[in-house]
């Protein structure tokens, strides 16, 4: 096994990584900007490096920084975590090259399935379903009128790279499509240095339901259930549960199938997401794969018992899966909101200084954080201060537990989404489980 990872990440996930590390007796380096100083994965790792100033474009992800980093603390690996350079093919490619294993996919796995068309594209040759669309990028606003008319309104146009909702605009009508599809564009050049963008029909009141898979280098792949990640905000997934209370045992068992198939198509090792939209009908539809741990694999880790990032670490050593599929259960119910240093009407970022925090406690309640008193919530980074994730043996006692915990939750000084969190779990439509991809918009007209 590894004997030292560096994590090129902050915040929880590198907290994460450094827990699962810690017991697996892996030595750990943390990585940080000036800005990030007194943050807890600094101080809890075994050792620390500052790579650079506050900007991320300086420090986490500035790949000659942390490569540097990692060979003057002789790391033999390095774990991306879940944002910055975690979907990164050309840094995975550097961390190969300079002899450190690089802890996710191959760089050709994931410049696959990161790229949306050629992800469509992988999956079809298997049999997974996909909504109706184009086969490759859309490059003229012409082209797209003509395209669009052929799936027919509504549409969505996406980008091909990136996620987050970003370079992702829905459109209902000819006349409306010019001008979304130059903001696609737009934005995808913005967000992700890429303009290309691609139209396929828009499934109207979908539920987003994704399948966590893990994959090995000798062809193994299992798949842990899936996750209801139909809360959500402008595309950004604000709570997350599983099991989902739309599946059914056959429909978890052929989406579960199709993940599993998507990922041998690309050679896929390590852990990963497939994302699919479920119709009214219960029809599933492929969307995107997300190559590396998400931010809500703890609800999985809670129905299943698995430790979803020490199986990362262990495919990306070589070894085999210690798992079939008949040895994956679901047991009881697992549900995690996402605290935000936000403003729970308006969810514009509140950073400043934490006065006083305390975090809930008892049966089936887990904190993922990295903040305490008196830390100052930065204004440079995601606004992400907390998961908090409970389990219970059912959805209903589930709730209530998750109601409970936010009630002692006490996080003072900033705002933050707790209050908006105890809104949508007193809600009469999400406790009776009908929801969709527009409840939060639903729920803030009320």
């Amino acid at each position: 096994m590894f004997h030292k990872i560096l994590i090129a990440n902050r915040g929880e996930i590198a907290l994460r990584i450094i827990r699962t590390c810690k017991e697996m007796g892996i030595k750990t380096v943390a990585v940080y900007s000036t800005a990030d100083s007194e943050s807890l994965h600094v101080k809890l790792a075994d050792e620390s490096v500052c790579i650079g100033p506050a900007p991320s474009l300086s420090s986490y992800l500035n790949i000659n920084a942390i490569i540097s980093a990692a060979e003057l603390t002789d790391a033999e690996a390095i774990h991306p975590g879940y944002g910055f350079l975690s979907e990164n093919p050309v840094f995975a490619e550097i961390c190969e090259k300079c002899g450190i294993t690089f802890i996710g996919p191959s760089a050709e796995s994931m410049r696959i399935m990161g790229d949306k068309i050629s992800a469509r594209q992988a999956v079809i040759k298997v049999g997974v379903p996909i909504l109706p669309g184009t086969k490759e990028g859309v490059h003229d606003v012409n082209e797209a009128i003509r395209v669009a008319k052929e799936i027919g309104f509504p549409v969505i146009i996406k980008a091909t790279a990136g996620g987050g909702g970003r370079g992702m605009k829905i459109v209902h009508s000819p006349a409306a499509l010019p001008n979304a599809f130059a903001t696609a564009r737009a934005e995808a050049q913005s967000g992700f240095g890429n303009p290309e963008v691609y139209i396929e029909r828009y499934c109207e009141s979908p539920r987003h339901v994704e399948i966590q898979i893990l994959a090995d280098k000798h062809g193994n792949v299992v798949h842990l259930g899936e996750r209801d990640c139909s809360i959500q905000r402008r595309h950004q997934k604000v709570i997350e549960e599983a099991p989902s209370t739309v599946t059914t045992p056959e429909l978890r068992k052929a989406m579960g199938e199709a993940a599993v198939a998507a990922a041998k198509a690309v050679n896929y090792s390590s852990v990963g997401t497939m994302e699919f939209l479920v119709d009214k009908n219960n029809n599933f539809f492929f969307m995107e794969m997300n190559t590396r741990v998400q931010v809500e694999h703890p609800v999985t880790e809670m129905v299943t018992g698995v430790d979803v990032v020490k199986e990362q670490i262990r495919s990306a050593y070589g070894l085999k899966l210690r798992y079939t599929q008949d040895d994956i259960k679901i047991k009881g119910h697992s549900i995690e909101c996402r605290i935000n240093a936000e403003d729970s009407v308006k969810f514009t970022p509140c950073p400043g200084k934490i006065t006083d925090h305390h975090t809930p406690g008892g049966l089936g309640v887990r904190v993922d954080s990295f903040v305490y008193t008196n830390y100052s919530v930065l204004p440079h980074y995601d606004s992400l201060i907390a998961k908090l994730i409970v389990h219970a043996d059912t959805r209903e006692e589930a709730i209530k537990r998750m109601a409970r915990a936010l009630d002692e939750y006490i996080v003072e000084g900033i705002k933050t989404t707790i209050p908006f969190h105890k809104r949508i779990m007193a809600n009469k439509d999400f406790i009776e489980g009908n929801i969709d991809t527009g409840f939060i918009e639903r729920l803030v007209l009320e």
